[in-house]
């Protein structure tokens, strides 16, 4: 039985080399001579592969009259355009792919949202979208894997990166959900969402992974209609500077805490004296009783012997610096309100959506109005 094995395996590597070859009727010979002297899954898996894509009709020996493998007729008029068709038939059934690709499309077909398709929660940060999406991409680019349906995955992957990077998207996808979605529908067995596509090609977004380059400067190529995607070379580089990237970060991890201690004692010289006041109620450092500036009626909080330390010029500067910080984080909060606000005006322009116009304008600008009433009273004053 090993003797067995070890001819098969022969066989398989023979059937490997005549696909790249483009040798199909080779390879489906050596193919069904290694399943029949070992079985296997890969072999099992080629031959199913090969009769998938239509290079034999039926099976080994089902040929045309011609000798050739059955080739599906060319739409296409004219003798020129049904070589081309039959050269290209040829190449597309030699495109072999494994069980486990095969089921990593099949998984991202049944995904219900773009958080599943990622694999990542709901919580997840920038770097865990970045690295979700590096290893998926690699994973299910079309150069890479020829799996029916690899290509929709592909693009599925790009599109739900798209969407969840960006912040304002990804808020409304997180509020709105798909189900609600009104321009859902069905394409190629994966859902898509007119309202949260992406505004960038997965090709696009991939080079500006991998290329070392924008869309602008690195234009993909293009071959009878079709995108010529990076070699296998380029990926086996980019799965090295992977494993590169985790192993500095297992370094850094194994640093972490060093790097900790050094910056608390850092911190702890920089921070010798404690505020005798506080903008909020803090029980941690003794900020319980409650004040009022003077000047602006700021509320603040300080401990019980505040009264008995703070007297005159001191209790002057002191409120001083409470108003100085309240004004300070009024400013602070006031711009964040409008950068939000500009940020769905924008997004609603963009996207011609009125509903996120309608958001933009129902705003709350709390802080802002605040600030602003402030101004008015050193008006009046």
């Amino acid at each position: 039985m090993e003797g067995n094995k070890d001819e098969a395996e022969k066989c398989l590597r023979i059937a490997r080399k005549a696909l790249q070859g483009g040798e199909v009727d080779k390879a489906l010979k050596f193919l069904n001579k290694a399943e029949k002297l070992y079985p296997s899954v890969e072999a099992k898996a080629l031959i199913d592969a090969i009769t998938t894509n239509g290079s034999t009709a039926g099976g080994a020996g089902h040929q045309a009259e011609s000798g050739k493998p059955y080739q599906r007729k060319s739409t296409s008029s004219g003798a020129e355009n049904g070589a081309t068709a039959e050269k290209e038939s040829r190449v597309d059934s030699a495109k072999v792919y494994t069980k486990e690709q095969l089921e990593g499309v099949q998984r991202i077909k049944r995904c219900k949202d773009y958080y599943e398709i990622l694999g990542i929660s709901k919580d997840a940060g920038d770097e865990d979208l970045k690295k979700a999406y590096r290893k998926l991409a690699l994973k299910f680019h079309p150069d890479k894997n020829h799996a029916p349906g690899a290509t929709e995955a592909f693009k599925a992957i790009g599109n739900a990166y798209a969407v969840l990077s960006n912040p304002v998207k990804r808020k409304d996808y997180d509020q709105y959900g798909d189900s609600q979605s009104p321009g859902n529908y069905q394409h190629g067995g994966f859902e898509f969402h007119r309202s949260y596509e992406s505004d960038i090609t997965p090709e696009d977004l991939f080079n500006m992974f991998f290329g070392g380059g924008f869309p602008a400067g690195n234009t993909q190529a293009y071959s009878n209609g079709r995108a010529r995607y990076p070699s296998h070379q380029s990926y086996h580089r980019t799965e090295r500077e992977e494993e590169r990237a985790d192993g500095g970060f297992s370094m850094f991890m194994q640093l972490l805490p060093v790097i900790v201690l050094i910056l608390v004692s850092v911190l702890s010289q920089l921070m010798v004296s404690t505020p005798p006041y506080s903008l909020y109620y803090r029980s941690a450092v003794g900020h319980t009783v409650k004040r009022q500036s003077s000047n602006l009626k700021i509320i603040y909080y300080v401990n019980k012997d505040f009264e008995k330390e703070y007297t005159g010029a001191a209790l002057q500067k002191v409120e001083k610096s409470v108003e100085e910080d309240y004004i300070t984080n009024l400013r602070n909060n006031c711009w964040r309100e409008r950068q939000e606000k500009n940020d769905y005006l924008y997004a609603a322009k963009v996207y011609r959506d009125e509903r996120l116009r309608k958001k933009a304008e129902l705003m709350k600008m709390e802080s802002c109005e605040k600030l602003a009433r402030l101004n008015d009273l050193y008006r009046g004053g």
